[in-house]
């Protein structure tokens, strides 16, 4: 029998295969304006999240593919982005590894979680970790650009760089805050088991 995929699970499936030609876009090093086609389709892509959401909820096609689908089409498409710009020398690379691990570290948990029965669903922190985290990558994508001094003129291309920081600095901090309060949600599936274990 064969699956049929809804259009929610189509945009999703979007994203990803879009996800490289963002990274090659970004990484073209194209003068002028060639970082904020990059910023543009990054944006594109980050925003398609909510569209297949809203498809799959408005249409009654939640599946237990799109579930398993979208985050991590979201995981991949801001791994690949902080990559690339690891790459370019714009982000610290220690910034990626605390972002990125953090996803593993929680993906791991959530699926220790299911095989336990449990469910633990996305907290406040986690959702407004992912905004931060899309805007800041924006930001630090178009921030060295010629055409943004342009624009704003070098005090006001200084400014848009302190506020890239600030921007980064607050999804780092929303990024362990979010694994932090999931470990806390979690404690009963991370304790039970070995309690069981030393009880026998």
């Amino acid at each position: 029998m064969r699956m049929r995929i809804n259009w929610a699970n189509r945009v999703t499936l979007l994203r990803i295969v879009f996800i490289p030609v963002f990274i090659v876009t970004l990484l073209a090093n194209m003068p002028d304006w060639g970082p904020f086609l990059a910023a543009g389709l990054f944006t594109l892509l980050a925003i398609t999240d909510g569209v297949d959401g809203y498809l799959a909820r408005s249409r009654n096609e939640v599946t237990t593919f799109g579930k398993f689908l979208d985050p991590l089409a979201d995981k991949l498409l801001v791994a690949a982005a902080l990559v690339a710009l690891v790459e370019l020398g714009t982000v610290p690379s220690w910034i990626a590894l605390v972002i990125i691990s953090r996803e593993f570290i929680v993906s791991g948990l959530r699926m220790v979680s299911i095989a336990e029965g449990t469910v633990i669903a996305a907290s406040s922190y986690g959702k407004t970790k992912t905004v931060f985290q899309v805007l800041a990558i924006i930001a630090f994508i178009v921030k060295d650009s010629g055409p943004l001094e342009q624009m704003l003129g070098p005090e006001g291309a200084a400014l848009f760089a302190s506020a890239s920081w600030l921007l980064m600095g607050i999804a780092v901090a929303l990024t362990v805050i979010s694994m932090v309060d999931y470990f806390y949600h979690a404690r009963d599936v991370i304790t039970g088991p070995w309690e069981r274990i030393g009880g026998e």
